[in-house]
């Protein structure tokens, strides 16, 4: 795995060596930040379940000016760790261990606004839908933020707008898919 452009091109990165972790593959990673490319400038990037951070790594080497990598494992904070020290990108990543819901809920007691979450919580456990509840009475996304879920291709997402949430985009891969998603 690697940084696909921008500052940090061609950086490797570390995995983690865990089966609760799945990296994304370089070639969803390269058609994920080509669609969101323009969207990188000078933002706060917010990567929950970051696993290795590799996508939050991504968007600060393509122009973002500060990620926040949150996972409660152990062995992924480790390696986000090793990540954002061997990428030099020590002064634009706050790493949170902790569980994104209370990640979420640190990020308003420190009132910070972030321009888009990526969230790639395990498949088929539904834990992305106690983060939307929790997004849904958060200050933290306004109604210019994107949030982009990573799931499943069987998983279907329409549950988010019970929350205030709207799908404004979906892209399908082999075995999974990235649903592109606004508050209302």
């Amino acid at each position: 795995m690697r940084v696909i452009a921008g500052e940090k091109r061609h950086l490797l990165l570390k995995t983690v060596d865990s089966d609760d972790v799945r990296p994304t593959t370089d070639k969803i990673k390269e058609t994920l930040f080509n669609i969101i490319q323009f969207k990188l400038n000078n933002i706060v990037f917010l990567d929950l379940f970051a696993g290795s951070g590799a996508i939050g790594i991504e968007a600060l080497s393509r122009g973002a000016k500060k990620a926040y990598f949150v996972d409660n494992n152990n062995k992924a904070i480790t390696v986000i760790n090793e990540n954002i020290n061997n990428t030099n990108l020590l002064d634009k990543a706050i790493v949170l261990y902790k569980d994104a819901k209370s990640a979420i809920k640190y990020l308003e007691e420190i009132n910070e606004k972030i321009d888009i979450v990526f969230m790639d919580p395990p498949y088929n456990k539904d834990l992305y839908l106690e983060c939307f509840k929790t997004l849904s009475k958060s200050n933290i996304i306004d109604n210019n933020s994107i949030i982009i879920l990573e799931t499943s291709i069987d998983d279907d997402v329409d549950r988010i707008i019970e929350y205030g949430f709207k799908i404004t985009r979906v892209k399908e891969y082999k075995n999974q898919k990235h649903t592109f998603i606004i508050r209302e």
